[in-house]
């Protein structure tokens, strides 16, 4: 699963423009989240998007331009990493079904 969100507000980095982040296949892995807490990281803390965004994104953003992205486009980037935390449907109806 990968998600791409597109930017209001481009990155400029030199003479390119980055239109789309994808968050990729990466944050799947739990060692993506290396040095965070996932609690953290599952309420959107601001801090912990700015370390885990470079690692996850393509092309992969600094930790300088995640930190200085507009606020709709960092929120964007945030609901992208949600989903990849919040549980598929599959697991949840099962978990539902053992209760």
């Amino acid at each position: 699963m990968q998600k791409t969100i597109t930017l209001g507000f481009p990155v400029v980095r030199g003479k390119t423009e980055i239109k789309e982040v994808t968050i990729t296949e990466a944050m799947q892995q739990t060692g993506s989240l290396r040095g965070l807490k996932l609690y953290d990281v599952m309420t959107s803390d601001v801090d912990s998007l700015i370390k885990l965004l470079p690692r996850v994104t393509s092309p992969s953003l600094t930790e300088v331009e995640v930190s200085q992205l507009n606020v709709q486009d960092f929120s964007q980037l945030a609901a992208g990493i949600a989903d990849f935390l919040a549980p598929s449907s599959a697991s949840s109806e099962t978990a539902a079904g053992e209760i």
